[in-house]
């Protein structure tokens, strides 16, 4: 297939990056800085915080999927996921791209936003640990950036684009097993971690499963 990764020398993205270059697909990265991206694959030089339309129409014309690992990578760069996010899906309806693949976090299900102002108190995964402890502290720590990524969800849903949001738990470096958990519309019972590498295996996989079209997937070990 033909794939474009934005984000491609973050965390998941360099996951995504490597897992599709050894599966054979012709992939375009789009980063900020292409010494970085370590493949040899077509880059493309962008900044999301101030992104260029065409620059981003073009990375994603003809592609047969497109995956973001876009987040942020400091203070500096709060609220790049939901606005990077709205410019490339305005880049692929303006070059009629349709597959999108994001990824989220598992606490973004419990996270209000304009489009979803009234989402459940508690997740149906969550046990009690989950529930009264790590997904509050989780909350107060890092409520801006799950602010950020429920508002990301929100530009998904209204796209008209075939997306699917993926919400991590604790990411770890753990090597790639292709043996996970997954569950539509909400988290696993018990899942407390997945690697880098089994989220950015899923996402892969996803591009070709329509069951995850228009669905935001909890995935864990």
């Amino acid at each position: 297939m033909k794939l474009t990764i934005f984000g491609a020398t973050g965390g998941i993205g360099r996951q995504v990056l490597d897992q599709a270059v050894a599966a054979g697909h012709e992939v375009t990265a789009v980063v900020r800085n292409p010494a970085k991206v370590g493949q040899d694959v077509h880059t493309v030089t962008a900044d999301l915080s101030a992104p260029d339309p065409e620059a981003l129409r073009a990375a994603v014309a003809g592609a047969d999927g497109v995956l973001s690992g876009l987040g942020p990578r400091g203070k500096s760069d709060a609220g790049v996921t939901s606005s990077g996010t709205r410019a490339i899906v305005a880049a692929m309806q303006a070059a009629g791209a349709r597959r999108i693949i994001t990824v989220s976090a598992a606490p973004v299900s419990t996270t209000a936003s304009p489009g979803r102002p009234n989402p459940p108190k508690h997740d149906e995964g969550e046990g009690p640990l989950m529930r009264y402890l790590g997904t509050p502290v989780s909350h107060l720590i890092l409520g801006r950036h799950f602010t950020d990524l429920a508002l990301m969800e929100d530009v998904l849903r209204d796209s008209g684009l075939d997306w699917t949001v993926v919400r991590p738990p604790r990411l770890t470096d753990k090597a790639l097993t292709g043996v996970y958990r997954t569950a539509n519309g909400h988290n696993l019972k018990g899942g407390s971690t997945i690697s880098r590498a089994d989220t950015a295996h899923f996402m892969l996989a996803a591009l070709t499963d329509p069951a995850t079209v228009k669905q935001a997937v909890g995935i864990a070990d």
